[in-house]
């Protein structure tokens, strides 16, 4: 059994619990989530089933949309309310100045990732240092925030949308708007709304996938949308599957495809998996196989 899960992941979950949980749905061990996800926030986590694993990888690339409830005047160790209190004001913010805040923040920046994280250091997660109370220095991620609207304000707490680029923290971003307007910020909500070009209107909570676990499995090259196509003979799906190149001279293929460019590869209806265009060669070569 293999393919996609859209997720609606609820409120407690650890992105770990909800494949495990689909584990036990399934019965298969080959479950995978496409990166994590905060216990406290919910929405759009794609989940990939049995030989789809492989396409995990291919799936974190791409931009996400969240949904952010902001407190303003609070801080805490982990950058969200779940966390200790570290400091506490009564802030007094215009809605001029948050509205030049979340400005200021639509652009690339280098982000330090929160201690609170799955993020390694020499073999071990951050949270877990920060667990023991230890706190280290952090490399900064590059990262982008497309836009952000806010959505509603009502005295210190705020929601905004926020379209990123992946490996945003959201939780760091709330932290970075109260450092900018100097009386500090917690996040208090957070629900992604789109990942990896699903919405949230595609997701299926963990009960309606218990109810039909067949109908919600969606086909494994459904995670990989943006990809363009590729159909190639029996004769040359053969090969494709051991593992050997092909000529695109043998091929229908694109005459703007770009070296390195992957492609979804079929033989008439059936995903094989992806290749890769090596421009120099003129050959497109096997990148992961899907098919059995």
């Amino acid at each position: 059994m293999n393919g996609l899960i859209l997720l609606d992941k609820p409120e407690g979950f650890t992105s770990f619990k909800a494949a495990a949980v689909l584990r036990r749905i399934y019965g298969t061990k080959r479950v995978g989530h496409t990166g994590t996800l905060d216990p406290m926030a919910t929405g759009v986590l794609p989940i990939l089933i049995g030989r789809a694993t492989r396409l995990c990888s291919y799936v974190l690339e791409a931009d996400k949309r969240y949904t952010a409830g902001v407190r303003l005047g609070v801080t805490t160790d982990t950058l969200d309310i779940t966390g200790e209190v570290l400091s506490q004001c009564e802030p007094s913010v215009s809605d001029g100045q948050l509205a030049d805040a979340l400005r200021f923040f639509t652009k690339t920046y280098d982000q330090i990732p929160p201690m609170f994280s799955a993020i390694k250091k020499d073999g071990v997660r951050l949270y877990d240092l920060a667990r023991q109370g230890k706190e280290i220095e952090r490399e900064p991620r590059t990262v982008t925030i497309h836009d952000i609207e806010l959505k509603s304000r009502n005295g210190n707490d705020f929601v905004i949308d926020v379209h990123c680029s992946k490996g945003t923290y959201i939780r760091s971003l709330a932290d970075d708007i109260g450092k900018l307007l100097g009386c500090g910020a917690t996040l208090i909500s957070l629900r992604r709304t789109d990942a990896a070009g699903f919405s949230i209107a595609d997701c299926k909570t963990v009960e309606e996938i218990e109810a039909d676990p067949i109908s919600c499995l969606l086909p494994a090259d459904r995670a990989v949308p943006s990809f363009r196509s590729l159909n190639i003979s029996e004769a040359q799906a053969k090969r494709f599957m051991n593992g050997a190149a092909l000529s695109v001279d043998r091929i229908r293929f694109y005459a703007d495809a770009a070296d390195n460019e992957l492609f979804k590869t079929y033989t008439g209806r059936q995903f094989l998996g992806l290749s890769e265009f090596d421009k120099a060669s003129g050959e497109i070569t096997t990148k992961c196989v899907i098919a059995e």
